[in-house]
């Protein structure tokens, strides 16, 4: 098991999170190369600003219906990164895969490391 993590800022309106959850978890399926039955479960965290859609719907409706799923709430730190989604991603994976992780829009500064 081997986990993949990403993040997206966003517009507080349900349109908008949906669509940049679907953007976000598309991009992680694709360059890492998953199917549904690859993935475990998904934790999604968003700050306080975003309450407008639940990121975990965006991945329902791309029909992706077998995978656990939970949102949480983002720990509000002073001077944090608002409107952000951010997500983890646990998948089964041989040992030797080499995951990407995926930061979109202005969370490119939060792992710099990583992108």
């Amino acid at each position: 098991m081997k986990t993949i993590r990403g993040a997206i800022t966003t517009k507080n309106t349900r349109e908008d999170i949906l669509t940049d959850t679907t953007i976000l978890i598309k991009e992680i399926i694709e360059v890492n190369k998953l199917k549904e039955r690859d993935i475990i479960s998904i934790f999604f965290s968003a700050t306080k600003d975003l309450d407008a859609a639940y990121p975990a719907e965006a991945v329902r409706n791309m029909g992706i219906t077998s995978v656990p799923m939970m949102c949480f709430q983002e720990m509000d730190v002073k001077g944090s990164l608002s409107h952000c989604i951010r997500v983890m991603l646990l998948i089964n994976c041989d040992e030797e895969k080499e995951i990407k992780h995926v930061y979109l829009k202005d969370t490119k500064k939060l792992r710099p490391d990583l992108v």
